[in-house]
């Protein structure tokens, strides 16, 4: 199941979308790099890309079946939610619930490494939420993640990749031994300088989760 068309969320980026800043300290990358991955996540894949602080597994995240894929490679109980990534609050806006609060909260912390727990709107599905009623969502800043959620015009599942009883990967070639057996396209490049994953705060109360 692919819910993009039936809720009009097309891959497009919007007239008058916020434009951020991203990390310009990182190594460049080839636009033809982006547009290939791009290419795969529209046809349902699942990729592998570097983030602020290791390797991530993505995907379409209306797409069902890349989603489902993608946990089955994980081995990610469907239970505890996803985090989606964006280039711009613009994009995550359609699946959230935001009033003035939140977005005071999280405007001063994006572009970043800072994940927030928001409610999430009720159409969003229980392949991203999980058991909550909220959705896990970042602005990112490192370079390759950013462009590859700008050439989509969505925002991107995000999850570390890794088995899930297996420590977080830093390095693609540790990534092609992890990961031998599956059918993943993998996006080469340098992760973020972050010793550890994103912390969490939930934006309703503020409080720190990780």
């Amino acid at each position: 199941m692919n819910l993009r068309s039936q809720y009009n969320l097309n891959n497009n980026n919007p007239a008058g979308e916020e434009t951020l800043p991203i990390n310009l300290k990182m190594p460049y990358h080839s636009p033809f790099k982006i547009r290939n991955a791009v290419r795969h996540i529209k046809a349902g894949s699942v990729i592998a890309y570097p983030t602020e602080a290791v390797y991530g597994l993505g995907c379409d995240p209306l797409n069902e079946d890349a989603v489902m894929s993608l946990l089955n490679i994980k081995q990610r109980p469907i239970e505890k939610g996803l985090i989606l990534i964006a280039s711009s609050l613009d994009q995550l806006r359609p699946y959230l619930v935001l009033d003035q609060t939140i977005i005071d909260r999280i405007i001063p912390t994006w572009p970043g490494p800072v994940t927030w727990i928001i409610p999430a709107r009720p159409w969003v599905p229980a392949w991203l939420t999980g058991k909550q009623g909220s959705l896990a969502v970042r602005v990112t800043n490192h370079p390759i993640a950013h462009d590859l959620c700008a050439q989509f015009g969505s925002p991107l599942v995000s999850t570390s990749a890794n088995p899930s009883t297996r420590p977080a990967i830093k390095e693609s070639r540790k990534l092609l031994k992890a990961f031998a057996d599956s059918d993943i396209f993998i996006i080469h490049g340098k992760v973020g300088a972050l010793k550890q994953e994103t912390v969490i705060y939930n934006a309703v109360t503020g409080e720190q989760l990780r």
